[in-house]
This record gives C-alpha cells, structure tokens and sequence, in this order.
C-alpha cells in the first residue's frame, strides 16, 4: 500500500510526530488529492486530545482540506486531474438510505464515515488532511472554483459549510435580522454568509475587542454580552441567532432576544445541558434548534456562493512545526480567524 507523509499524534494529548501514513489504491470511483492547506478545527483539538471519548491512535487529524486532483480510478466522472477540489467532514455514506437520497450524507442511517478518527466500510481507519495526500470516494469531493484562493477555501469545508446549512435552512435572506453568538472560527464565517445573504447581523461577543472585526466582517452592530442592561434592550430583536460557540451560556437569555417565530439555532457543542423556560419559547412560538454540518451538495452550493461573493476565510497560514502552539492558542482563543496548515511543510 502506499504511503503519504503526515502529521500524527501518538497518543491522546502528545506532540504531533512526521510519520508514512496509508494511502489506499485507488478504487474505481477514487479520486488521489495533493493537499496544499488542511484547516485547524476545534474538533481537530477535542479529537486529538480524546475530549470527546475513546480516540484511534495514531490519528492524523483534518476535515477542512483543499488541494489540486493527481489521480482517479477509472470510474472517475465527475473531477479529472488538476482539478482544484476540497473535502469535509465525511468520506464515505451508504448512498442508499433515505438521507443520503436527499443529499443529507451526514445523517446516513449505516453511519457516515469521517474523514478522520473513524473507520470505513471496508475496516480500513481513516486518516485526515494534515497530510501531503488523500484518497476520497469521488462523490465525497467538492469543486473549488478559481474565485476562491485554496488557502482559505480550506476552512470553508467545515467552518464554511456549518454555519451555511442553518442559515439556508431556517431562510435568512434581504430583511432577515440576524444575531451571531461568538467571533471565531464558526462566527466570522456566520457573519460574512448572513451579511453576504442581505441580513442585519449583530455580533453578540463578550466583550468589545472585536468590535472593529465584527464590522469589517459585514455586521451592523457589536454588542458586547457581559453588559445586562444592552442585551435587555436587544429582546425581541432577532429573527434567527446562530450560536457559534461551545462554552456553556444562558440560552435561555438568548432565546428572549428572538422575535416571535424566530429560532435559535446552536452549532457550537457546550459541555453542560441548559435551561430554558417553557415560556420563553412558548410564548412567542420561538424554536430551539441545532445543525449538524450539511450535505455535499449544500457544501458545493456554499463554495459556489462564496466564489459569487468573494468570501473565503480570514486566515493565518502557518507551518508544520507551529500546530502544537496553534492548538494551545486555539483553546485560549487567540486566532483571526482559522489557523490554515501549509501542508508543503509536513516534512522529516
């Protein structure tokens, strides 16, 4: 079997290491990626450091992963080489299940298969995009159109795709008022997709710091959250709040700040269960949902839109031997936006 040079964590919580990682042969409907830039994901970190339960090991990490096709199989229809393609979350699905007919993959009833820290179908583990190479279903890869630098289309394969299938869902569109919770990897992303779309966004972060990003981004207002008596003025004010962030919070605080029938919508993970009032969404018909990345189509329509748009995401591209550090500034939360590896450098 061949082999591709990656970054890999031994262990739960240990230093990345240069190690030969498997790349299958290509099977018929295979496509042969070079990686150029792979994204740091929160979930690459929880992941990594087995926050989120019993971890394969050794894992190489990545689901925000962006580079140009050097083979297919020879079933092959829909890339050819030199393609600039990226890939998510997923590699594989049932194809066959009702889900995965409405091109919801993510919820295939056989299970999806993750890109990393999973298994496949075949019993083979899967290994991600902190890597110089992959080997990816073809029905799994989505086009990168020439708008959109690869660099920062490579967050857009998670971070991108998270925040778009909720925004597409729930209908924000010209005249939508829309809040985000938290300014980072998810929230810039929200805000550029809702402004991009023709809403009002509100930038509800905990403190200022990030006021002047928060415009720059698209949003009309930057309220910071530790300040009571300026989230009391904000009730019912918001058609749709998209909660980014994984810290617990006062959801049901938030869900005083929709407009009837608005909904609020949580893509961040936080750690404890919440509280809500059944008044507070009663009384206003007010929803209480959560979304779970989104399907490959709506990651090629979400790609296609920000090549319409010119949106990509805000970046720092650093090297290999950088992603201990970006892990630690990750967590502290000290990244504009999306930490992007510059996979050239995985080297021994």
């Amino acid at each position: 079997m061949p082999s591709t040079t990656a970054l890999q964590a031994p262990s739960a919580g240990a230093p990345f290491e240069v190690a030969q990682v498997p790349v299958r042969d290509l099977r018929d409907d295979d496509i042969l990626i070079d990686i150029a830039f792979a994204g740091i994901c929160h979930s690459d970190i929880h992941q990594v450091r087995e926050e989120w339960g019993k971890a394969i090991f050794p894992m190489t990490p990545g689901h925000e992963i962006a580079g140009t096709v050097s083979a297919v199989g020879a079933g092959v229809t829909k890339h050819k080489v030199g393609d600039r393609v990226g890939v998510g979350c997923m590699v594989d699905s049932c194809g066959e299940c009702e889900y995965c007919k409405d091109g919801e993959e993510q919820y295939c009833t056989k299970g999806a298969v993750m890109t990393y820290n999973g298994t496949g179908y075949d019993g083979e583990e899967t290994k991600g995009g902190y890597s110089q190479q992959v080997a990816v279903s073809e029905r799994f890869v989505c086009r990168i159109p020439d708008g959109i630098e690869l660099d920062e289309a490579a967050p857009l394969l998670c971070a991108g795709i998270t925040t778009w299938a909720p925004l597409q869902r729930w209908g924000v569109g010209p005249g939508s008022k829309v809040a985000v919770v938290g300014l980072g990897g998810l929230g810039h992303m929200g805000v550029k997709f809702a402004a991009a779309l023709g809403a009002d966004v509100t930038v509800l972060s905990r403190t200022d710091a990030k006021k002047d990003d928060s415009v720059a981004l698209g949003a009309s207002a930057h309220i910071a959250t530790s300040d009571p008596a300026a989230l009391k003025g904000l009730r019912s004010s918001f058609d749709v709040i998209l909660n980014t962030v994984s810290a617990d919070l006062d959801a049901d605080m938030y869900i005083k700040l929709l407009k009837p029938l608005g909904v609020f919508v949580n893509v961040g993970l936080p750690p404890s269960a919440w509280s809500i009032r059944p008044g507070s969404v009663i009384s206003g018909s007010r929803v209480v949902a959560g979304s779970n990345i989104g399907g490959i189509q709506a990651t090629q329509d979400m790609l296609d839109f920000c090549a319409e748009k010119g949106i990509g995401a805000t970046i720092e591209t650093i090297s290999a031997d950088q992603v201990d550090d970006a892990y630690e500034k990750v967590v502290a939360g000290d990244v504009r936006y999306r930490y992007v590896i510059d996979t050239s450098t995985i080297t021994a």
